[in-house]
């Protein structure tokens, strides 16, 4: 069994282990290592006022995470209102998918979103098999565009 909590400063350890464990169980996924670097800007937008729209969850089994995701409010005039969330991030070891850990992150995410006075949940999908069969599974959502990623130089 798992349970779900938000992302403290105190996980952070467990965190860049289940990093470490993502890589090694999907090394033509994730290209980068959680690095020193990675674990002090981890440490850093606890104390970063940037980040405090930030809604983070994790997934535990034990004293091991085995999932997370990450979300943040938009905060646009265009709204005036902070109606709507981005979800930036959802993964699970692959060796603990299909037991409902992203399902019940997701879950735990709406919730906070819900108590923030969110109503829409925005993501971009992932063009995998698997990822995409996830998209397609959840509840009360819908598939309407895919993403463009701008780079700011």
């Amino acid at each position: 069994m798992f349970t779900i909590k938000e992302f403290e400063k105190d996980d952070i350890e467990r965190v860049i282990d289940f990093e470490r464990e993502l890589r090694r169980q999907e090394p033509d996924t994730y290209y980068w290592e959680p690095d020193e670097t990675y674990r002090r800007q981890l440490e850093q937008s606890f104390e970063d006022e940037r980040f405090n729209t930030a809604l983070s969850f994790i997934a535990e089994k034990g004293d091991k995470v085995i999932g997370r995701i990450d979300a943040s409010l938009i905060s646009s005039r265009s709204d005036a209102s902070c109606y709507s969330a981005y979800m930036d991030w959802i993964c699970v070891l692959k060796s603990e998918r299909h037991h409902k850990v992203a399902q019940a992150l997701l879950d735990a995410l709406r919730e906070k979103c819900k108590e923030q006075g969110v109503g829409v949940l925005i993501a971009l999908m992932a063009n995998n098999e698997e990822a995409q069969s996830f998209y397609t599974s959840v509840e009360h959502a819908s598939i309407h565009d895919t993403g463009i990623w701008i780079e700011i130089k």
